[in-house]
């Protein structure tokens, strides 16, 4: 399932074929899952030539891994009994993947986590403000939402590359759900943390596996366009934009007479800034070692100004601003003043003062609504794809359900600091694998310059202009929308077009319709599938039936259908029929059932009925039901050549067993 991106210059996963990944080699440990191999280099540290080593070596580089021969050590692998002494308990260690990278934690890697964790950070802090804009809440919502996540997958998250904070996907859902208001928010968070928090210790993540890849497609395409467009406002330097996708672009269009030219010009050149830093970036050639040191600087630098391109454009249009308000005239819309300091530990408010009285919790839930399944499963599904994806890219291995107990944990103690739903960015994810960071270790050196940001720096951000913050939004979401989904499913299968099309269009009216009824559609299309498997009938003396798939009690009357069907219409009657079960490796009850009617229909024809080819847990059913008449055969030849019996009679050699056939009824539920 693809992955939900949110930043722009977001590496693509390796299903979107764009490029080679070069990969880690798997620890030669068993017991340490999870846990990322040898290094790559970062920026600042180019290759050096490798030392040879051997496969399974301590510091050594399995196959295909770019490692850092002398510059940056590998990681050993430890012995397992010293693993034992450091954690005398293994269960904890499961719970708590920080112990298992932490007691061989060297310099190095604190180096690359350094360098990982403030370049994520200088994109964190503009797009947190941006993103707290399209969730319709105060700006300072999105830097509380920005740094408990970091320090709480940095203990419970099994993937090195992932980092959670806000994303323009779950702080539009945020927008629709929680009405703009703070309490809801934040709320919102504590619930779907909990929720997050059930599944992951039922072992529920399966259930993120109906969401198919065309909903997610078209949902994050319509994503795209609705943020965008949200932002067109701030671009022009308009007031009073309805937030409604339709009422908005016919407002938008309405008034674009009153575009504010400082707040358009500033928009357009932060845009354009944007996307150049980021094409420079994509087609940036890595330094090689034997180049000169004023070669690699120089790599250095531009790699640097264009990871961190958000925070520059920002800063520029920061500083145009705070020119303009010194000259004494402001031509820019500018954001509202953010209060300083970080915000209070406490537990989310469970009811809404209003002027009109107290809302309670109750009515706070039923105003959120299905939001309360669509958001923790849109943040658990966007989160564990974006792990997926970079444990393969960068061959390690993650533990699903872990990841959703770390989520569940992260919006909990998130909500006691105020923080709205949380889940994992593809675009900062990206840009950490790319700063070459080692363990999820980078995550407290983001928190950490969130946390210094809130504490010190809230006063600077009054001179943000709205137009740069629109347009980090935009250049962020952008590459969200793929085009190119259309024509493939149009070339690989156009049913799918179905679900990707009601999902792409409903979710302009509303987020929350058009992910729903996707679901439905497609879940409508997979019990289909399975009310109506493929069966293949050949006639001849035998009429062989073959089920492609299992059977389940929506397909018992499909099959009585196509057999009674070829035994009444074939010109020749055949003098047996024979069911081939290779295919088929469950049945239920009602199978059951509907068997025994065919059997019994059958007979009053004059024919007879066999199985052949039956899996264990198949036959054992079957023998546990009893049924009258039940002959079946170890291949389709034998009974082939034994088709002749007569119908209730006993055909030569079938396979047969008293003492199995007076199973119990409890044998149906195998």
């Amino acid at each position: 399932m693809a992955p939900l991106p949110d930043a722009p210059g977001a590496a693509r996963s390796p299903r979107q074929g764009t490029g080679s990944p070069r990969r880690l080699p798997r620890s030669p440990h068993p017991g340490t899952a999870g846990v990322p191999g040898p290094l790559r280099p970062g920026p600042l540290l180019p290759r050096a030539a490798p030392t040879p080593r051997r496969v399974g070596e301590p510091g050594a580089a399995g196959p295909g891994a770019a490692g850092l021969g002398d510059a940056v050590p590998a990681m050993p692998v430890p012995d397992p009994r010293q693993c034992g002494q450091s954690c005398p308990c293994p269960g904890l260690r499961t719970k708590l993947p920080v112990l298992r990278w932490l007691p061989r934690y060297s310099l190095a890697w604190l180096q690359l986590d350094l360098i990982a964790g403030l370049t994520v950070g200088l994109t964190v802090v503009p797009q947190a403000l941006a993103y707290a804009e399209v969730a319709g809440l105060p700006l300072q919502y999105g830097l509380y939402s920005s740094f408990m996540g970091c320090f709480v997958y940095c203990f419970l998250g099994t993937a090195k590359d992932v980092t959670l904070g806000p994303t323009a996907i779950m702080s539009l859902l945020v927008s629709s759900y929680a009405f703009h208001e703070p309490v809801y928010a934040v709320l919102l968070a504590f619930l779907s943390g909990c929720i997050q928090l059930a599944m992951g210790l039922l072992h529920l993540g399966f259930l993120l596996d109906f969401i198919s890849c065309p909903v997610i497609k078209g949902f994050t395409s319509a994503a795209s366009i609705t943020i965008s467009f949200n932002q067109i406002k701030n671009i022009l330097g308009l007031q009073g934009i309805p937030r409604q996708f339709f009422l908005q672009v016919y407002e938008t269009l309405r008034r674009i007479g009153e575009t504010r030219a400082g707040d358009a010009v500033l928009g357009l050149a932060c845009l354009a800034a944007l996307a150049g830093l980021r094409a420079m970036k994509s087609r940036l050639p890595r330094a090689a070692p034997a180049e000169p040191l004023a070669a690699r600087v120089s790599y250095l630098i531009i790699w640097t100004a264009a990871t961190a391109r958000n925070a520059l454009v920002v800063l520029f249009a920061g500083l145009v601003a705070y020119s303009f308000q010194v000259m004494g005239s402001q031509p820019l819309t500018l954001t509202s003043s953010i209060p300083q300091g970080l915000p209070d530990f406490q537990l989310p408010h469970f009811s809404m003062a209003t002027p009109n009285g107290t809302i309670p919790f109750r009515s706070i839930v039923e105003d959120m609504g299905v939001g309360l399944a669509v958001v923790p499963l849109m943040g658990l599904l966007e989160t564990v794809a974006i792990a997926k994806a970079f444990a393969s890219q960068n061959d390690y291995r993650i533990d699903p359900n872990q990841e959703l107990l770390a989520m569940g944990f992260a919006n909990i103690l998130g909500s006691f600091v105020s923080s709205y739903p949380i889940t994992g960015s593809f675009g900062r994810t990206a840009v950490n694998a790319q700063s070459g960071v080692c363990t999820p270790a980078g995550g407290l050196v983001t928190g950490a310059l969130v946390l210094l940001s809130l504490a010190y720096l809230t006063s600077l951000f009054y001179y943000i202009p709205k137009a740069a913050l629109a347009a980090v939004i935009i250049s962020a979401v952008v590459p969200m929308f793929d085009a190119g989904i259309f024509r493939t499913l149009w070339r690989v299968k156009r049913l799918d077009l179905v679900p990707l099309c009601v999902t792409f269009l409903l979710c302009f009216w509303e987020v929350q319709y058009g992910i729903v009824a996707g679901v439905l559609v497609s879940g409508i299309f997979l019990l289909y599938s399975i009310a109506r498997p493929p069966i293949k009938v050949s006639e001849g003396d035998v009429l062989l039936v073959q089920p492609g798939s299992s059977l389940h009690f929506p397909a018992i009357e499909c099959l009585r259908d196509a057999v009674c069907s070829h035994v009444l219409a074939a010109a020749s009657p055949p003098c047996s029929v024979i069911l081939d079960c290779h295919h088929i490796s469950s049945i239920d009850y009602t199978v059951v059932v509907g068997l025994a009617e065919l059997l019994q229909e059958l007979r009053k024809h004059g024919l007879s009925l066999a199985f052949c080819s039956l899996q264990d847990p198949v036959l054992q059913v079957l023998l546990s039901a009893d049924l009258e008449g039940f002959q079946h055969f170890p291949s389709r030849e034998e009974a082939e050549r034994c088709g002749g019996a007569e119908p209730g009679g006993g055909w030569s050699a079938p396979f047969t067993s008293t003492s199995e056939s007076s199973l119990l009824p409890a044998g149906l539920i195998q």
